[in-house]
């Protein structure tokens, strides 16, 4: 009686219309039930069932995977302009602005918008400065000049850089470098944006206001990469980092020349 249970049937005669009558002694009826029974109750396994694997969910991205170039552009536009204003009025270090988290497109679009500008701005001052005797000439050179020095300059200097400053070992040990690569790119990339109100400004006819504008822009830009840059370079031995520090304000004072006399002579 423990093992077995039993199922109970009530059969529910309609006398004279009345279903409450109901006889239990004559309607019940007991059948055998085996719901006790275990081996009949089992429901097989799904054998082709196999758990997702954890490792799937990880993600590698190499270098010549679109992803891995992805990751340096999926920035907001909100955290681009912030970094351009921590570029023109830096209060913080620039490095502790990127917080580990680097981005190129900021850099691109702002050397794009610096050459689409030197090229307007170099035109109207070559028009100011023509004779109007005859019909005036585009000069389309402006344009593929303005990109090779900005594009170049913003692209190889910081190589160049990086490249010292892994050399010379300025990291925690020899031949390691405390700044990224792509953090070198973007200090750089965001150090030009003072280059766009100069260019904007810069094409008046009077070449000693355009002096002036461009000294400012190599200024603001200098003290903006050697501020930033003093922390790293520093770590090196003593004259290694002084050469360093001057070899970065040369290399930006000769953009800032090319750009006076390329574009605002």
């Amino acid at each position: 009686m423990t093992n077995r249970g039993y199922d109970v049937v009530v059969d529910v005669d309609d006398h004279e219309g009345d279903l409450g009558h109901t006889d239990l002694q004559e309607d019940l009826e007991f059948h055998s039930s085996n719901f006790n029974d275990t081996n009949s109750s089992k429901i097989p396994p799904d054998s082709t069932y196999q758990p997702p694997s954890s490792s799937s969910g990880s993600s590698k991205r190499f270098l010549w995977t679109l992803s891995f170039y992805a990751q340096f552009f999926a920035v907001d536009t909100s955290h681009v302009l912030h970094r351009c204003f921590s570029a023109l009025v830096p209060r913080r270090p620039f490095l502790d602005i990127l917080d580990g988290n680097p981005d190129l497109y900021g850099p691109f679009w702002i050397a794009t918008t610096v050459v689409f500008i030197l090229f307007l701005t170099g035109t109207i001052s070559q028009y100011l400065a023509s004779h109007h005797d005859h019909a005036f000439v585009y000069n389309f050179r402006l344009l593929s000049g303005a990109a090779g020095l900005v594009y170049g300059y913003t692209a190889i200097v910081p190589v160049a850089l990086w490249g010292l400053l892994k050399w010379f070992g300025s990291g925690n040990a020899p031949g390691e470098s405390n700044i990224s690569l792509v953090e070198c790119w973007a200090l750089y990339g965001y150090a030009n944006v003072i280059w766009i109100p100069v260019a904007l400004i810069s094409w008046s006819p009077i070449s000693i206001l355009n002096y002036v504008f461009v000294a400012v822009g190599f200024a603001v830009s200098a003290v903006f990469l050697t501020r930033n840059l003093w922390p790293v370079v520093s770590v090196t031995e003593a004259k290694i980092s002084r050469i360093l520090v001057i070899g970065v304000v040369a290399a930006h004072a000769g953009l800032a020349i090319a750009i006076k006399f390329l574009f605002f002579a």
